[in-house]
């Protein structure tokens, strides 16, 4: 009897430190998370002193006269990621669902780990592939064709003019698209593998197509796992570097030319934090960090609050 209580006196506190252990991990996490955001504020605060909410709306930005303003990294950030997204979501779709229910069984594993070896490719590799191959061949038959066909064109020309150097907004975002294909599909495969035979086999029994199927069958069940691909995607392609540094041009502007060039907050930071001079600057690019940070932030909590409430309206039917 004595042994049987040491014996569960010895699990118990096995027990207890497990539990330690996980509750640690799990608020060393938060930990790092709290440290990084009060690192960034103590860093940008000479920044957040001096412009105040003038920065968030300046697009200034002048080593020489120490003036800076985040509005023009701001926008190459969120443009640059939006489009990525409506490129990548569409296409990586089209490869889950071919993975998953058109593609023959002794192809399926072969194109499912080119997919995810896709994902393991560094993103200066990207960069330079974009930078050497994709963009002059961009400049000398994709951008000439584009800006001939819709430039005449009211309100749409504005958006495709200029010369036609191959990098710009467009080239950056279309490899940021490349990048993130890899990750939105892969999540998108693995949720639409899980839903079970037995609700796809009973809607082609009764007359449904493949597209009815997933759309009436296979999303509705999916739904939350391919929100979170898609965030996964976006939250790469916000946070991407050295890829958008070859391609946007490195440009403080704001304008509709998606030909043109721009500037992001990663590349921004990449290509100025090792020659920062002054104070200021420092901040300054500390707080385009801190900037990045809140919207990804804001991203994430957004996107936890919208597959909430599809969870609410999916209990409610």
């Amino acid at each position: 009897m004595s042994d049987l209580h040491a014996q569960l006196a010895k699990q118990k506190r096995y027990d207890a430190l497990f539990v330690g252990l996980t509750r640690f991990f799990a608020f060393l996490v938060l930990i790092s998370l709290g440290g990084i955001m009060l690192s960034l504020i103590i860093g940008a605060w000479p920044s957040i002193k001096e412009y105040g909410f003038g920065f968030y709306t300046s697009s200034a930005w002048s080593t020489v006269n120490d003036q800076y303003g985040a509005l023009a990294p701001i926008y190459g950030t969120l443009v640059t990621s939006l489009i990525a997204i409506l490129i990548a979501v569409p296409v990586s779709f089209g490869i889950a669902i071919f993975l998953t229910e058109l593609c023959p069984p002794a192809l399926r594993k072969p194109l499912g780990m080119a997919i995810e070896l896709l994902a393991g490719i560094p993103s200066i590799i990207y960069g330079m592939w974009g930078l050497f191959v994709l963009a002059p061949l961009f400049a000398k038959y994709v951008q000439p064709f584009v800006i001939k066909v819709f430039g005449p064109i009211p309100m749409i020309g504005s958006l495709f003019g200029g010369p036609p150097l191959g990098i710009g907004v467009f080239t950056a975002s279309l490899i940021l698209a490349i990048m993130v294909i890899p990750f939105i599909a892969a999540t998108m495969r693995d949720v639409f593998s899980v839903v079970p035979d037995l609700l796809k086999e009973s809607a082609y029994g009764v007359g449904a197509t493949t597209w009815e199927v997933m759309y009436k069958i296979i999303l509705p069940y999916t739904k939350v796992g391919v929100v979170g691909g898609v965030i996964l995607g976006l939250g790469r392609a916000l946070g991407e570097t050295m890829a958008v540094t070859f391609l946007i041009g490195n440009t403080y502007n704001i304008n509709s030319n998606l030909f043109g060039s721009g500037v992001t907050i990663t590349s921004a930071i990449a290509n100025e934090f090792a020659e920062a001079s002054s104070d200021l600057h420092v901040a300054s690019l500390l707080h385009l960090g801190l900037i990045l940070f809140i919207i990804t932030l804001f991203v994430l909590t957004l996107s936890k609050l919208m597959l909430a409430r599809m969870d609410k309206a999916a209990g409610n039917r």
